[in-house]
């Protein structure tokens, strides 16, 4: 038992398409694939030139860039490190000099003095006026909240007396720190006239905000710009909880003589903006008498970290700056775009995220300082200690290019940040990008020009054998191509030259071969077939009515072979078919085929004639002749034996390999049947030919032949016929 099976699917072929792309290529001139070979090739050295150049050029720019920026980075550092070097060292030099020693112990004597002083109301009602209509009017401008002034103003008899001869007195800061002695005879008084120039002249020098001394108990026991802290106590006083209370417990346990301490910027409620303080120890005789502590104002690390707001001088360009960020991630120094445009600034940093209060305190404070974050990833790598540039978007939220670092000072974890946005630092990018594309550019034109000019150029010499081959494939082959260069292109026309003469030669012998075949093709058939031939037709063959067929042979001619070479009978009948050929050309009669011993000829044929009859039996009397004539010359004897008939007959070529152009119908049975049935030489002709010629020639009765069951008569010419 057998299961059936299913027949198989087959999957129809897929289109075949690789061949596409090759026809595609196959139809595109040489001049267009030399053009496109020579536009790939130089357009790709100069893309790969260009990226190299692009990639090396970039990198050097952009290299050169953050190491300009790291430089401005690393001189601010350096600068704001050596300002605070040689500040620390100069408070040292003075806090361990004798006159600072000397007017701590004076203004402490005098201070103490003060203790049981007395102020009359009108200098008090001076104190509370200047309170209230001078520092509470400068703190609400810069806070904008409104102070409790009963909570500030004095309230020991030192503090009181000395508030009220210099601080309401000279409501004027620079006045009062020019103020050496208020004339009110106290000893504070005249220790101020002995020593208030000598740090007079180290604020001013220095530009310092103010001085202090300060007792071993924790009073202010001089200020040089004698301001509402001048004594108080910074432990117990209204002023207690700033920065300057912890630098100063921190010096007076210092056990070193030369040691110095930094705060950070805070607020300090006497001071306009923000305030760091340096703090040394004053002593004597390795005994402690106090602290000198210098006022360190922000608007000097300002004038430092902005140049001076010379930025495009220091190389920062338009929008470049420097500043320093605290450890609480706010500014330690004034943003630029503040200080040029506090509305664009304010507009900028809210945008970028910062809350608009914190935007208001810093317009309404006049600076950036303690009051702008800056919470970005440069400034928390610097925190952390690391050094580097990187792009990230700054405080304004602009693309910047950052360099970081921490700064080395003692006591301060300070962060300095260099920037500039990128679309300025990378503008000499840009402008080599710009200037690498145009040119590139230039140059792939001009390479473009070039090419086509070079395809042009290369493809001449081929334009020029084309063009001769055209001629040649015209006929014309006397073309000759001049050579115009040794390369390869020049061997080309040579051989081109060579090939022309040789199709020339060719040419001429293919012309002389064709006549001479016309001349055979001719000999063999008449000029319609043979045109007919040409032309390609397979099958020739037409009727023809009313023509008159010969067929003779020789008689004797077989006789000779035993006696004759095969040459020399060959020549012997070679010489008769001239002389028969000739004569029939003469009296238009067509030769159609020649055998050993036989001949077909016919009249009528290929050109009609109504003489025909006349001329076929004037041409067998001619043959007759011939014959005799080399009977003569040669002493053989020879005989004429021929067959005529007239009627309808049939001609063509006969066979497909091997030619040959023969006739057939009636007439040529009939004639050859009367040429060979007769047994005696001479010309015999059916009764159509003798009843057309018995006027112009003698016949005589020679038998009959049947023909389809009738009997026909034969007739013979008489002999001695002219």
């Amino acid at each position: 038992m057998t299961t059936p099976t299913e027949p198989a699917t087959s999957t129809p072929p897929a289109p075949r398409t690789r061949g596409l792309p090759r026809r595609v290529l196959s139809r595109i001139s040489i001049q267009s694939k030399l053009l496109v070979m020579l536009l790939l090739t130089s357009i790709l050295s100069a893309a790969v030139v260009g990226a190299v150049g692009y990639q090396s050029g970039r990198s050097s720019l952009r290299a050169a860039v953050f190491d300009g920026l790291t430089e401005i980075r690393s001189a601010q550092a350096r600068q704001l490190e050596a300002t605070f070097n040689d500040l620390q060292n100069s408070l040292v030099i003075y806090s361990r000099g004798a006159t600072s020693v000397d007017a701590l112990r004076a203004y402490s004597t005098g201070f103490d003095q003060l203790d049981a002083a007395v102020i009359d109301p009108r200098q008090w009602q001076t104190v509370v006026d200047y309170y209230r209509d001078r520092f509470q009017r400068d703190e609400k401008q810069q806070n904008g909240a409104t102070l409790d002034v009963r909570a500030l103003l004095p309230t020991t008899n030192a503090q009181k007396y000395l508030q009220a001869n210099y601080t309401a007195r000279f409501d004027d800061s620079g006045k009062a720190i020019r103020s050496d002695d208020a004339g009110d005879g106290s000893a504070w008084s005249a220790a101020n006239a002995r020593y208030n120039d000598f740090f007079r002249e180290i604020v001013q020098r220095f530009q310092f905000e103010d001085a202090l001394l300060l007792d071993t108990e924790g009073n202010v026991v001089y200020t040089a710009y004698k301001n509402v802290d001048l004594g108080t106590n910074i432990l117990t006083g209204p002023y207690r909880e700033g920065d300057l209370s912890d630098a100063y417990e921190k010096a007076m346990g210092a056990n070193a003589v030369d040691y110095v301490g930094v705060t950070d910027f805070s607020d300090y409620q006497p001071a306009d903006e923000p305030t760091a303080w340096m703090v040394s120890p004053v002593a004597a005789d390795g005994r402690v008498e106090g602290v000198l502590a210098l006022q360190f104002p922000i608007s000097k690390i300002n004038k430092l970290m902005t140049v001076d707001r010379q930025w495009e001088a220091a190389g920062m360009g338009r929008t470049g700056e420097t500043f320093l960020v605290g450890p609480d991630d706010l500014m330690r120094s004034d943003s630029r775009l503040f200080l040029e445009d506090p509305e664009k600034y304010r507009r900028d940093v809210v945008e970028a995220g910062t809350p608009p209060s914190v935007a208001d305190t810093a317009i309404r404070q006049r600076g950036t300082t303690l009051v702008q974050p800056v919470a970005t990833e440069a400034t928390g790598l610097a925190q952390r200690g690391e050094t580097g540039t990187l792009v990230d978007r700054d405080y304004l939220g602009q693309e910047t290019l950052q360099a970081y670092a921490p700064v080395n000072l003692p006591g301060l974890n300070w962060s300095v940040i260099a920037k500039i946005d990128t679309t300025e630092a990378f503008a000499p990018v840009s402008a080599f990008t710009r200037t690498l594309v145009l040119s590139t550019t230039v140059i792939i034109f001009v390479v473009c020009i070039a090419a086509m000019l070079l395809a042009r150029l290369f493809v001449r010499p081929i334009r020029r054998l084309e063009a001769g081959a055209q001629r040649i494939s015209g006929g014309d082959y006397r073309i000759n191509l001049p050579v115009q260069s040794r390369d390869e292109f020049g061997d080309l026309t040579v051989a081109f030259n060579d090939m022309s003469r040789n199709l020339a030669i060719k040419e001429d012998l293919l012309a002389e071969q064709r006549r001479e075949n016309d001349r055979l093709l001719l000999s063999l058939m008449p000029e319609p077939v043979v045109q007919r031939y040409r032309e390609g037709e397979e099958t020739i063959a037409q009727d023809h009515q009313d023509v008159t067929v010969i067929f003779a042979d020789i008689v004797g001619l077989d006789e000779l072979v035993g006696q004759l070479s095969s040459d020399e009978l060959l020549a012997i009948v070679n010489k008769l078919t001239r002389q028969f050929d000739a004569a029939a050309d003469n009296l238009g009669v067509e030769h159609v085929r020649t055998l050993h011993n036989g001949y077909l000829a016919s009249c009528g044929l290929s050109v009609p004639r109504l003489d025909n009859v006349r001329r076929t039996v004037d041409f067998a009397i001619e043959m007759k002749r011939i014959v005799e004539r080399f009977n003569a010359e040669t002493g053989d004897n020879l005989q004429l034996r021929a067959g005529i008939d007239s009627g309808t007959v049939t001609s063509g070529l006969v066979g497909r390999s091997t030619l040959a152009y023969d006739m057939w119908g009636a007439a040529v049975n009939l004639a050859y049947r009367v040429q060979s049935g007769s047994p005696q030489p001479g010309v015999y002709v059916t009764t159509r030919v003798y009843g057309v010629t018995r006027d112009s020639h003698n016949f005589e009765a020679a038998g009959s032949l049947t023909v389809d069951g009738d009997e026909q008569p034969i007739w013979r010419l008489a002999e001695g016929q002219p």
